[in-house]
């Protein structure tokens, strides 16, 4: 690894431990790119330290990201403890969300593996939170109104 890229990584841990040190967690994002049809990714640093699953959110803008994460990862963090299958609702966003097992962490939560320093054979584990569109369809109900790609099935993508 070439020295910048060492220093970049050495800033970019330091930011995320006082993120987690400061809030309980924070926030990677993982920009998409829609001509390539590859989704946006945006998941969870700090959850696993409180004894949860991380959480991970496709195909939304980083302020809605950050604040479906942020208002979940509350919740973890005042004791509720996320099971799969579950459907959450909330108050200052229109859709409701389900959680899925994400059964390829190690090929998505790249800062989370090396925050904690686990290897891919032990990667964090982590919980997909997928929502509804509009009409209170899920990505694998008829009529869904997105594209496929902007919410692909659990370990069906990687980041």
């Amino acid at each position: 690894m070439d020295l910048s890229m060492q220093s970049w990584l050495d800033q970019e841990d330091a930011r995320t431990r006082e993120h987690v040190r400061r809030y309980g967690w924070a926030i990677e994002y993982v920009i998409g790119n829609p001509v390539q049809r590859r989704t946006s990714i945006a998941y969870t640093i700090g959850l696993f330290g409180l004894g949860h699953p991380e959480l991970v959110l496709l195909g939304a803008d980083t302020g809605t990201a950050a604040g479906v994460l942020n208002d979940v990862g509350q919740r973890v963090r005042d004791g509720f403890d996320l099971l799969p299958g579950e459907l959450l609702g909330f108050d200052e966003w229109p859709h409701r969300i389900t959680v899925e097992v994400l059964p390829n962490p190690a090929e998505i939560l790249f800062a989370a593996n090396r925050y904690y320093q686990r290897p891919d054979e032990a990667s964090v584990p982590a919980y997909q939170l997928t929502y509804d569109d509009l009409q209170g369809r899920f990505p694998w109900d008829e009529g869904y109104s997105r594209p496929g790609w902007l919410q692909p099935r659990p370990g069906a993508y990687h980041a």
